[in-house]
């Protein structure tokens, strides 16, 4: 029998991955204790057992529709056949950080659409905020009910070469991914149910539930039972299948644009039995399309006047406008300065040395020492206009010395986190592969609870550091641990489901069977394909295009 494992530990090409810590094995080549049990098991396992069980799980995800688009083609979600595993005492570090990080986040938001006291003491520049393309002064003034802005946070780490988890960037705006975290686990519980069994691990079935009873949370002042709905951009947007996903997981409405009206303050949902008045819109769409009276005017997407509600203390919208400015990644390097100012804490998580490309002397030791670092757009998302300057042309550096000197505000910089390996199925054997992880965390205005589990993404060519599916990378099972005296909750089990177009018996209007459009109007697919990545779906099929 062939050994899966064989030849693991050569050492794979690139400095970063001659430098990364593995997180199944340890220097001394043998598994880590948490580890051990997987290990055993994966070695037993003959290799055309395991790419059968690898096929049965991208057959289980085509039949799902749970797909994503890579160069203009429909693939299933690629998920590995090998789980992540993160024991006990590192996963509460995790909890801890992440944690944190939201309610520092929360207090800078607050500040910055309030009395710009930040600012007032010189803790960060005014022009870093003003100047940042996420901060919109309609946004300014706005009072949340209970005061939370951040409803849903997904906070990308990853893991150095010590070992220890820093953070890479903030995700506060409209975070996804998280419908791919309990889609891995109901798929690796049917491929590897042995090795489930093998582990306490902790489910994550309960995320949907949590999440209704934070948004319930947030509802303006004197509802008592609040009507909650997900707003989409529509079937032609990547994160489609998230959207469409949660809204029937919580039992509460897919709803579009056209399908909400803003009357007297209030935001209303036609229905055939009538207009029924929204409290809770859990948004997925981005700031510039939700309300055209303020953002886009061209924007067919949101609701007209939803922003004024909001002020108005009329609906909550989760997660806030004006968010945004928290995810820019020159705010970021603040974020340390920010935890001491408003927690009077040090980061549990700190983040990775940065640098400020609009402070001269950082910049001129940035571009000195270029060839080393990762160069990073402030605005960036889905791993876009990345540039691992390592391997880039002497054309490509060029040009981009020039794009950075022409926008100095525009641009961090960064050294190459040698971020650690987990066994990743390649071939017929398992390789070494770089992976990050955005555990996803919600907030109900009391208590920022961290989901115990989280999405794993993984490079899945040798030596990448990229691990976005839209740039080819791939997503792993997160295993996280209970300790020895912790009791593990119910095993994970599919949330109970309800169609959300027939929630409390009222089906919305202008929809065809089960919820899907009838037709676009002209002009509506541009407003999509310009807010998200998007590739036409098949309506009614259930087919899906992962975002992430």
């Amino acid at each position: 029998m062939v050994d899966v494992f064989e030849g693991y530990r050569d050492s794979p090409a690139g400095s970063a991955a001659r430098r990364a810590v593995d997180e199944m094995l340890g220097l001394d080549g043998a598994p880590r204790p948490e580890w051990a049990a997987l290990f055993t098991a994966l070695r037993d396992l003959p290799a055309t057992e395991l790419l059968a069980r690898a096929d049965q799980l991208a057959s289980t995800f085509l039949d799902r529709g749970v797909t994503f688009d890579y160069a203009g083609e429909e693939r299933p979600f690629p998920l590995d056949v090998v789980p992540r595993i993160i024991e006990a005492q590192q996963w509460a570090v995790v909890e801890r950080g992440v944690a944190q990080r939201v309610r520092v986040l929360e207090a800078f938001l607050a500040d910055v659409h309030g009395p710009m006291q930040v600012v007032r003491d010189g803790v960060v520049p005014r022009r870093v905020i003003t100047s940042s393309s996420h901060f919109h002064r309609a946004a300014v003034g706005v009072e949340p009910p209970g005061g939370v802005r951040v409803h849903v946070a997904g906070i990308d780490l990853v893991r150095d070469e010590h070992g220890d988890f820093r953070v890479l960037e903030d995700n506060v705006r409209v975070p996804s991914g998280v419908s791919y975290v309990l889609e891995n686990r109901q798929a690796i519980t049917q491929v590897l149910p042995e090795a489930l069994q093998a582990h306490r691990v902790q489910p994550v079935a309960d995320y949907p539930r949590t999440l209704l009873a934070a948004l319930r949370a947030c509802a303006p002042e004197g509802v008592d039972d609040p009507t909650v709905v997900v707003l989409t951009p529509g079937v032609y947007n990547s994160a489609y299948f998230e959207h469409s996903l949660l809204a029937r997981a919580m039992g509460v409405e897919l709803v579009e644009g056209r399908d909400l009206v803003c009357r007297g303050n209030r935001v209303h949902m036609r229905t055939t039995a009538g207009d029924r008045r929204v409290d809770v819109v859990y948004r997925r769409v981005d700031d510039e399309f939700l309300d055209p009276v303020h953002f886009r005017r061209d924007s067919v997407l949101g609701c007209a006047g939803i922003l004024n509600a909001a002020r108005a203390g009329g609906v909550s919208i989760a997660n806030a406008v004006g968010n945004g400015v928290a995810d820019d990644k020159l705010v970021y390097t603040y974020v340390p300065d920010l935890a001491k100012y408003y927690l009077g804490e040090e980061l549990v998580l700190g983040n990775v040395p940065t640098y400020r490309m609009d402070v001269p002397s950082e910049r001129e030791e940035a571009l000195d020492r270029l060839a080393e670092l990762v160069v990073k757009p402030v605005d960036g998302s889905g791993g876009k206009g990345i540039v691992v300057c390592p391997d880039a042309s002497p054309g490509e550096l060029a040009q981009l010395r020039a794009r950075v000197l022409a926008d100095p505000r525009g641009w961090i910089a960064q050294p190459v986190v040698a971020l650690s390996t987990v066994p990743t199925l390649a071939g017929a054997s398992l390789r070494p592969r770089h992976v990050d992880l955005r555990p996803f965390a919600v907030n109900d205005g009391t208590t920022v609870r961290v989901l115990r589990g989280g999405l794993t993404r993984v490079a899945l060519r040798e030596g990448s550091l990229v691990v976005n599916s839209s740039q080819g990378g791939g997503s792993k099972d997160t295993w996280v641990l209970a300790a020895d005296d912790e009791a593990v909750a119910a095993a994970d089990e599919p949330a109970p489901v309800r169609p959300a177009e027939v929630a409390d018996g009222h089906h919305l209007a202008d929809r065809g069977p089960g919820g899907a459009e009838r037709g676009h109007r002209p002009g509506e697919q541009e407003q999509q394909q310009q807010q998200q990545r998007v590739r036409p779906a098949r309506r009614g099929g259930g087919r899906a295009v992962a975002g992430c």
